[in-house]
């Protein structure tokens, strides 16, 4: 390194240079500048070749090429030697060498040399002006990236967003609001955002807009709530924003419009509210005693029907809890049964046969009904009581059940007087069969077992004290013993069982009588003709139930039904009634094809409440 007085004169000159008039030039940012002295060495560098190169701006001052670009030196040294000697440019030069900036890869660059010249025409040194054009490339496909991912990331939000002049000129949207509205970019680029087609159906919409954007240019941000028009002229219901974007030197340069759909927000409020409107009128209106508490049992709500019950107003009711609506008997207690209920609490029914009274204001006690149901809120658990005053109820039920003793003993009457009839026409069918051929007398005996069937259910109905129902399985094993005994020859080796899967199951009275007559048709049918010329034999009634539905197989293991005899079709009077009867249970019958006469009756609708009485 020259460092003689002359050398060192240079360098200050270059400096004073430097200083002066390239300051301007070494700012520029387009291009790569530098000022290189005659060792070489950086005495000035900009910010876009110090990019260029990879490295700071400080890493390059006062080092020369060589320690700064180690794989670019034996390219540019001699360069810039020849016009340090020769005095004469080398332009637009290019190079393609690895720098810093693209390690382990060469870049291509172009570059141009000046000599620096003081004013009696020595060199001073160099200007280098270069441009990497590799990273250059790189930063602009970065930046083109850049832009299209922040495009891609604002056309994927669901929030509508735009850009606008000042003015309200619409420089850009997403993509969500242009779906919305199923128009283009183009189709409201360049226009007035009022006049845009979201908002061009409603003119006092459109002047709400003008003055929001006058607003927001002058530095508000506004937001409202707005109806705006969407694809297939629909609504859409928003919550836009309107806010102003300001550059470094705080002028606003731009307006921002954003928004978001609300529409099933809004719609939700509005059910909330209607939904409140309608509780609200329906607990004002009901004509039960509505009462809520809290934990501790205070009352905080109560309708217009509970104060006139009680005899208070709606003032005075919330101030106090419901042991002051209690009789005074059990006052002391029902803190603790209500504490109790807490613990567990469940929807509880109304208790019609519960005796329970109520105390008015005036220390009257009237008899009530009342339903129970927990409520989860934030704050606790809360209790709705639902009274209802049963004063009128309770001589109308007292009334009715006396009725109803009358009636059911009447009924009870009814139903032993009509089983005894049955029985005396049985008797004069026995003792009229006595003076029959005997040709004929089997047609007595099997009108009298119909007559049986029928008056066992009244017999049974009697029994029980139940009127619109009877007990199948019972039934059937009574229906079993009698037509055992009414047969007693034929049946002396036949065995008769009948089983179920219930012990118990209902039929009601218009299912029940032609469901025994159809028992009394084809056992009788087995116990007569099943075990010609057998010693022994078996008739089975198996009855089960699945859900609503009941199944009865009557089944025996004799010779089976003779060829072309089938319920309906038969000469038989037994075997032609057959049909009617399945028809009035609405039910079907197969003859199932096995061993023996086997018959499945299906009954899906029996009349009997599966309440157990």
């Amino acid at each position: 390194m020259d460092t003689s007085p002359a050398a060192a004169a240079d360098k200050l000159a270059l400096l004073e240079l430097k200083s002066s008039a390239l300051d301007a030039l070494l700012g520029h940012s387009d291009l790569g500048l530098a000022i290189i002295d005659c060792d070489l060495r950086y005495q000035a560098i900009n910010n876009t070749l110090a990019r260029f190169n990879g490295l700071s701006v400080e890493s390059h001052l006062g080092r020369s090429v060589h320690d700064v670009l180690p794989q670019l030196a034996p390219v540019i040294e001699p360069m810039l030697r020849s016009v340090i000697v020769q005095g004469e440019e080398i332009t637009n030069k290019e190079i393609l060498a690895e720098a810093p900036s693209t390690p382990g890869r060469k870049a291509q660059w172009l570059a141009s040399y000046r000599p620096i010249r003081a004013d009696d025409g020595r060199i001073l040194g160099v200007l280098v002006i270069a441009v990497n054009h590799t990273v250059e490339l790189e930063l602009q496909q970065a930046k083109e990236e850049s832009a299209s991912l922040v495009r891609r990331v604002i056309d994927s939000l669901v929030s509508f967003v735009g850009i606008m002049e000042p003015d309200g000129t619409l420089i850009d949207a997403n993509k969500a609001p242009l779906d919305a509205a199923g128009i283009e970019l183009a189709d409201v680029q360049g226009r007035k955002f009022w006049d845009c087609f979201w908002w061009s159906y409603d003119s006092d919409i459109q002047q709400q807009l003008r003055e929001a954007v006058k607003a927001a240019a002058q530095g508000e941000t506004v937001r409202y709530d707005v109806v705006i028009r969407t694809a297939n002229d629909q609504r859409m219901t928003i919550d836009f924003m309107l806010a102003p974007l300001r550059n470094a030197e705080d002028e606003i340069v731009y307006l921002i419009p954003s928004a978001i759909d609300i529409t099933a927000r809004v719609a939700g409020e509005n059910m909330l509210k209607y939904s409140e409107e309608r509780f609200r009128r329906v607990v004002e209106s009901t004509q039960d005693g509505l009462i809520l508490v809290d934990e501790e049992g205070h009352i905080q709500l109560v309708n217009r029907r509970s104060t006139e019950m009680f005899g208070y107003d709606s003032e005075q009711m919330y101030q106090l809890t419901v042991e002051d609506l209690v009789p005074d008997s059990i006052k002391a207690a029902h803190g603790d049964l209500r504490r109790g209920y807490l613990q567990a609490p469940q929807a509880r029914a109304m208790a019609a046969m519960r005796e329970l009274y109520a105390r008015r204001r005036d220390g009257s006690l009237f008899p009530v009904e009342i339903g129970l149901t927990p409520l989860n809120f934030p704050e606790g658990i809360r209790i709705l009581a639902t009274i209802v005053d049963i004063s009128v109820q309770k001589n109308i039920q007292q009334n009715l059940i006396r009725s109803l003793n009358e009636k059911t003993a009447l009924l009870n009457e009814v139903h032993h007087r009509v089983k005894n009839n049955l029985q005396v026409v049985s008797s004069l069918l026995s003792l009229q069969a006595r003076s029959v051929p005997e040709e004929v007398r089997g047609y007595f005996d099997e009108s009298q077992g119909r007559i049986k069937a029928m008056a066992l259910i009244h017999q049974l109905l009697y029994e029980q004290k139940n009127f619109d129902r009877i007990e199948a399985v019972s039934y059937m094993r009574r229906l079993g013993d009698l037509l055992s005994r009414s047969y007693f020859s034929a049946m002396r080796n036949v065995k008769m069982i009948v089983e179920s899967e219930q012990e118990e199951s209902y039929l009601g009275l218009d299912v029940a009588l032609p469901f025994g007559l159809l028992i009394n048709e084809l056992v009788t049918n087995s116990i007569k003709h099943a075990f010609l010329g057998r010693d022994s034999g078996e008739i089975r009634l198996s009855l089960s139930e699945n859900g609503s539905e009941k199944q009865l197989v009557i089944a025996d293991n004799g010779v089976g039904l003779p060829e072309g005899v089938r319920p309906g079709v038969s000469h038989s009077l037994g075997f032609q009634l057959i049909p009617g009867l399945v028809e009035q249970m609405h039910a079907t019958l197969q003859v199932l094809d096995t061993e023996g006469a086997v018959f499945q009756l299906t009954l899906s609708d029996t009349g009997a409440s599966d309440e157990q009485p």
